[in-house]
């Protein structure tokens, strides 16, 4: 069996391998944990050469700041594999780049797209998701932020909760009911405007990893104009299912989880217990073996999906796993690596023993967190059986 991608597609891979060659210093860690912080002013380097190179903003047009690269699944794959191999930082994610940019590129209307799309993929623009509300969690459609009419403006009164980056951010994306009257899949809208906006007031929440990765957003009389709304109004429930599923892809991201994996690898060939390594214990090496399998699996399941997106078709019922599996996997290699360490591996804060700045029990506390965020496992498992296998709702209580 002959696995070669073809001479151009080799040379392309080179191609790859020469840019990382060259520009591997510039490059921004790409671990995870408190060790992998860096400023905001390098990442935004990095991704403007990443751009340049196109390898980051690959597929979107030039005449919104992208490369403009044909689609090709090969390269695509070719990319994340010498990046993944190379352990370099694949540039800039996150709610702005990975969620609200293809979500405007598909609804968004031809002035927001000049306007947006550019700054975000070059992080000069931070953006947040205002969608939970302290009462519509899992029941999002239930949200009861609310926007009035007053002339060719909003007025928007209400709370967020849960969004993570609010206190960085200099824009927001947000789900509002702006048609009180109208059923409550049909009266919401999707807004966009800037954090600095008078009004708005942002409180930090602390979380079990001793830092405030999400916030409180209250709105009183938070006042924008109409032409913040991304789509047409009462559209928003629609648009808004569109950024969840970038998301929950952005979540369950197989690259990201295969550098954790390799990273897990590396740390049980150099750290064990009682003087012998981790990696040879035949009880941890089985649990890694089981976790390469599912790992594996996930890298493969992205390709089916890739497929599909390059070709324009829905994925169906595959598409709707990734998030579920993602999460719980990425949990599975944290907790592998802390069992590794043996004593070590609780270790957090500031300590002569601490392993990898800490990242390890971080990764572990923040993705614990990531299977209730996003849409947590259970209602996740509900969509899939209700939406994907055509199971029959669970009858409400009486």
């Amino acid at each position: 069996m002959d696995l070669r991608y073809g001479p151009e597609y080799e040379e392309f891979r080179t191609e790859v391998r020469r840019f990382l060659e060259a520009h591997r210093d510039d490059a921004p860690h790409a671990g995870i944990g408190r060790g992998a912080n860096v400023s905001r002013e390098r990442m935004i380097a990095w991704q403007r050469t990443l751009i340049e190179h196109g390898y980051a903003a690959r597929t979107i047009p030039r005449a919104y700041g992208g490369y403009g690269a044909t689609p090709d699944l090969v390269q695509s794959i070719l990319i994340d594999e010498e990046f993944s191999r190379a352990g370099v930082s694949r540039g800039i994610a996150g709610q702005g780049a990975s969620m609200l940019v293809p979500t405007l590129l598909e609804h968004g209307s031809e002035e927001q797209k000049q306007k947006y799309v550019g700054p975000t993929i070059r992080g000069e623009l931070l953006w947040c998701q205002g969608y939970s509300e302290p009462g519509s969690g899992s029941d999002l459609a239930s949200l009861q932020t609310r926007a009035a009419e007053d002339g060719d403006d909003f007025v928007i009164n209400g709370q967020k909760i849960w969004t993570s980056t609010a206190r960085e951010a200099d824009m927001i994306f947000a789900l509002v009911r702006t048609e009180p009257q109208a059923k409550k899949h049909e009266g919401i809208s999707y807004l966009v405007f800037p954090m600095s906006t008078p009004g708005i007031e942002v409180r930090p929440l602390h979380t079990l990893t001793g830092n405030a990765e999400f916030n409180e957003v209250f709105f009183s009389d938070v006042r924008v104009p109409k032409s913040s709304v991304v789509g047409r109004r009462g559209e928003g429930w629609k648009i808004g299912n569109t950024t969840l599923r970038y998301e929950r892809n952005m979540l369950g991201s197989s690259s990201q989880t295969e550098a954790m994996f390799a990273s897990l690898v590396a740390l049980m060939e150099s750290e064990g217990v009682a003087g012998a390594r981790a990696i040879d214990s035949p009880v941890l090496r089985d649990r890694l073996a089981r976790l390469e399998a599912s790992v594996l699996a996930m890298k493969y399941h992205a390709l089916r999906l890739l497929t599909c997106q390059l070709r324009g078709e829905s994925p169906g019922v595959a598409g709707l796993i990734v998030k579920l599996r993602g999460c719980e996997l990425n949990h599975q290699i944290a907790a592998l690596a802390l069992d590794a360490l043996g004593e070590l591996g609780p270790l957090y804060r500031e300590s002569p023993h601490l392993r990898a700045h800490g990242a390890w029990p971080a990764q572990w506390m923040f993705s614990l967190g990531l299977i209730i965020g996003g849409g947590t496992a259970q209602i996740q498992k509900n969509i899939i059986a209700e939406r994907g296998l055509g199971l029959p709702r669970e009858p409400k209580a009486a």
